[in-house]
């Protein structure tokens, strides 16, 4: 059984949310990373960009594959992970302390109710 925080909401393609005095940190969940495999490279937007839900906002790179990252929710970048750029493997380590991927002040905080919880993601994850 995945690790899988009950406080953080999670999307279908794998990604964690917590929310923050009004802003969202996310990353990928321990789950995506097992799948994946030795991350390798990060690739993150800029601060500043604006991420749409659902739509790709970066990629892992892992040994056997590369993958986009999709948003959860959309907003506007205001922090990403520079650490990730030197140290991809935290996203093996520490999925959901180390590794988060960026934090963005949403535009519609609405979106994050309708992620999955982490109950319905651990339903999602065992089908």
């Amino acid at each position: 059984m995945s690790n899988i925080p009950a406080s953080l909401r999670y999307s279908e393609e794998h990604e964690w949310v917590k929310t923050e005095d009004g802003k969202v940190r996310i990353g990928i969940t321990e789950f995506a990373q097992s799948e994946l495999g030795d991350i390798v490279f990060v690739e993150l937007p800029e601060v500043g960009d604006e991420i749409v839900a659902d739509e790709p906002f970066g990629s892992v790179e892992s040994v056997k594959t590369v993958s986009e990252l999709y948003a959860p929710i959309s907003g506007k970048v205001v922090e990403i992970n520079g650490e990730l750029e030197d140290s991809p493997e935290f996203v093996n380590e520490s999925p959901y302390e180390k590794a988060w991927m960026v934090v963005v002040e949403p535009s519609d905080s609405s979106q994050i109710d309708a992620l999955l919880s982490a109950e319905q993601y651990g339903e999602l994850i065992e089908e």
